[in-house]
This record gives C-alpha cells, structure tokens and sequence, in this order.
C-alpha cells in the first residue's frame, strides 16, 4: 500500500448501470449508485449533505458523465436498501494498517487555479486497517493530519469483531504502545513492523 495515496475508480459495468431504468418523473438510481455513496458516507462519517458533495467530487475528477444523488434521495433510499455486507465469519483476520493523507478541496479552489493564488491547504488523514485474505477494508479512522498512526491502532482494532490472527503495518507503527494495544485486545496476535531505519535493541529485546 503506497502512502499518501488514495485510488478511486469506477469500472465500466458500474458506469452502466448506475442509473437505472428511466420512469417519468425525475432520475431514479440504481442500488449500485446509492449503495456507492453511502459506503463512502460510512467510510469517512459523513452527514447526508457531505455525502453529495464527496460522490459529486469524485465523479466530476474522473470527468464522468454521471448523475449525483442528493441528500433526500440517499436518505429515503437508505431505509429500503439491502446493502450487502461481507460475512463477518470466524477466522481471525491478518490485518494490514496503514495511512494516508487527503486534501480537502472547497469553493474557494478555483482562485488557485483563476488566479495562481497560494493558499493554506487543508489536509485530513485516513488510518486504514485492511483484511489480508479479502483486501477489504475492516476498519478506518479519519483524524487531523498530525495525528500519529500508533495512536489510532486502539480505535482501529476496536472496530473488528473477530480475532486478529497478525498485525502488519510500516515502520510507523514500530512502538511500544501498539504492541501494547494489540496485546491487551489480541494477546496471541503477532506483530509485524519492520523497525526504523534507526531502531536500536531495547534493554528488553530478546
């Protein structure tokens, strides 16, 4: 997993039917499109409103000829939409951790690109904890961009329900607190981070 890397596509047979069969009043979307826009809503703990304007984003990057649900749409439609859901199952999961940075962009962006004006760009980031037999993503954080990936390991860990087979992040992760945390939830997990190109033995090592 690249850092400071976020990849968001949408395959040809999504693009086909996320509008679904046309009826005579107004644009109706298929489960695909609401489904879509509220994964994301979920992802990031989003209002109704942030969830429009997100799916809009993506959409108008990827220069797609796409229809936007709005919020009153994705509020009705999600209190009659089945969303599938992976099976939580009981094998322990072999989790991969790691993070990236995301820009917030609003309407004042387009003075960047009007004018050359510099301004202050905000940043959030996104902590991750992704299964390594499925590659789905179990659990997800968004925090301040200054926020440690250590810390957020706790927050991470407690999202999952089932037990954690082994914990696999970068050298970020190489603290003592995140063993800790493991240890107290997953006592017989095992720990993979390579240490920092600086690490040294502690007094403890073995």
């Amino acid at each position: 997993m690249m850092r400071d890397s976020l990849t968001v596509w949408f395959t040809e047979e999504a693009i086909a039917v996320w509008r679904a069969e046309p009826r005579t009043t107004g644009v109706h979307y298929s489960a695909l499109a609401i489904a879509t826009a509220l994964t994301l809503r979920v992802m990031f703990g989003l209002a109704l409103r942030q969830t429009e304007g997100l799916i809009g984003s993506i959409i108008r990057l990827l220069g797609l000829d796409l229809a936007i649900p709005d919020h009153s749409t994705l509020s009705r439609r999600a209190e009659t939409l089945a969303v599938a859901r992976p099976p939580s199952g009981a094998q322990p999961v072999h989790l991969l951790a790691d993070s990236t940075e995301l820009k917030l962009s609003g309407a004042g962006e387009w003075l960047v690109e009007k004018h050359d004006r510099s301004r202050c760009r905000s940043w959030r980031k996104l902590h991750i904890g992704v299964d390594a037999d499925t590659g789905r993503v179990v659990a997800a954080a968004l925090t301040t961009n200054d926020a440690d990936d250590g810390a957020q390991v706790g927050p991470l860990l407690d999202q999952i329900d089932r037990p954690i087979a082994s914990f696999t992040g970068d050298g970020a992760y190489d603290q003592d607190g995140v063993c800790g945390e493991i240890a107290a939830r997953h006592p017989d997990a095992t720990v993979i981070v390579p240490p920092r190109s600086n690490a040294v033995p502690s007094e403890t090592a073995m």
